[in-house]
């Protein structure tokens, strides 16, 4: 069984040749793959033969499981950032992650230039109450250098009993020197939704990632927000995907189909036409067509960019914040056999239901809202998009965009983008550094 997530190899097989005899070039195209096979092979010749000069001359005898894994993640981590090897444990590791409990400090990570570097510390977790921010890089690990170490790797040190502590060197652009953080272990239970009334007439809904349990708790949170507050009295919903990473596929299709009657969500195309594949919303909108503002940054990424992007292109909701992430591309989560753990490869990039693709691109605010940013940091709140990561995916079509911001304040009376969403629902003119009109494609129903 195949799962699509949106985060971010057992056994080489032989070429496979196909001619197309219709062709008048026939011949040469049959040249060229065959040399093209002959040149895999010979490649895989040169594996072997350093393999064997490894195991031979090496100073120390080699773990030959332990190379040939290596070899495996060298290769598929050369393809882009976010497609990896997971061994056997990383695998059950994840398994964990995505069912929303594990254990841990609570953040989320990607490797850059040879360093963990934090994507978004979760919700109250230790990561969060330690401090940590989106844009931070791990240097060291309870004082050992992380370059290195693979993601997983890294992972696995920071991870350990419960109450134990670990210590973390953060190098924080704009910082004059590295930081050193202490945070002691949790169970992590990532509730992914949070919900309150605002101003006796807003639902105001946080969804911090998307796991197994995001769709029934966005379900349980609208429903509340309709027992306390009368139909008739409700101006809206603010939906916070603000420093959201992402997650499931299948759980940013059923976020969108709660606010949407019907149409497409998102599309998915791999290397080869035939492997488009279209979802749906189902389910019908659980609001009544009540007015929708949602708020994204520079660390919103992958799933909130697939919600954000179809409730736009619906003309659903009013995206109001910065430009989001960029990460448009699916990973295909291949099991490879017991024992042998899984394969997260890249198998295609999504599109919103326009035809836009969110890849090295991400989704523009219709209203863009910039934070008051404190001085002491001041340049420290960009984030990296990834258009600027080393070995992205392009963007297949349409020019590239840099990061923006992703800097929350922690107080909601210094939030200028969700006193923003409040005053657009109630019918202000929100004072917007730049306000753009919706898109006007057509959206397939």
């Amino acid at each position: 069984m195949r799962k699509s997530l949106l985060f971010p190899l057992g056994a080489l097989s032989g070429a496979c040749l196909t001619l197309l005899v219709a062709s008048p070039h026939g011949g040469v195209w049959a040249a060229r793959a065959a040399a093209s096979a002959d040149d895999a092979y010979s490649q895989l010749n040169l594996f072997g033969t350093v393999f064997e000069r490894v195991k031979a001359s090496y100073v120390e005898k080699p773990d030959n499981a332990k190379l040939i894994e290596g070899a495996i993640t060298g290769m598929v981590t050369s393809l882009d950032p976010h497609s990896r090897y997971m061994n056997a444990k990383a695998w059950t590791e994840m398994q964990e992650t995505t069912s929303g409990e594990f254990g841990g400090l609570g953040i989320e990570v990607t490797m850059e230039d040879g360093l963990v570097k934090v994507v978004s510390p979760i919700d109250d977790t230790p990561a969060s109450k330690a401090g940590l921010m989106s844009g931070d890089l791990i240097s060291k690990i309870d004082g050992e250098a992380v370059q290195g170490l693979t993601l997983e790797q890294a992972v696995n040190k920071m991870k350990g009993p419960v109450d134990t502590k670990t210590k973390l060197t953060i190098v924080r652009k704009g910082a004059d020197a590295p930081l050193d953080v202490a945070i002691t272990r949790e169970i992590i239970h990532v509730r992914p939704v949070r919900f309150h009334v605002e101003n006796g007439d807003i639902g105001y809904i946080r969804v911090t990632s998307f796991n197994e349990q995001t769709t029934d708790g966005l379900k349980k949170a609208i429903a509340a927000i309709s027992k306390q507050v009368p139909q008739e009295k409700l101006s809206g919903y603010v939906m916070d995907l603000r420093n959201n990473p992402g997650g499931l596929l299948d759980q940013a299709v059923s976020v969108s189909s709660a606010f949407l009657q019907r149409g497409e969500v998102v599309s998915t195309r791999g290397r080869n036409p035939e492997e488009t594949q279209r979802f749906t919303a189902h389910g019908g909108d659980l609001t009544r067509g009540k007015p929708l503002v949602v708020l994204v940054n520079g660390g919103s990424a992958s799933a909130s960019e697939i919600v954000a992007g179809a409730l736009h292109d619906h003309k659903r909701a009013t995206i109001i914040g910065t430009r989001s992430f960029g990460k448009g591309s699916v990973q295909t989560i291949i099991p490879l056999g017991a024992g042998n753990g899984a394969l997260a490869l890249t198998t295609a990039r999504y599109y919103t239901p326009s035809g836009r693709s969110i890849q090295a691109q991400g989704i523009a605010p219709d209203i863009e809202i910039l934070q008051d940013v404190p001085p002491e940091l001041k340049g420290r709140m960009d984030t990296m998009a990834e258009s600027q990561m080393r070995g992205h995916l392009s963007a297949g079509e349409g020019g590239e965009q840099t990061g923006s911001q992703s800097y929350v304040p922690p107080k909601e009376e210094d939030d200028k983008a969700l006193h923003a969403a409040f005053d657009f629902l109630h019918g202000v003119t929100a004072n917007a550094v730049a306000a753009k009109p919706a898109s006007k494609a057509t959206v397939p129903n």
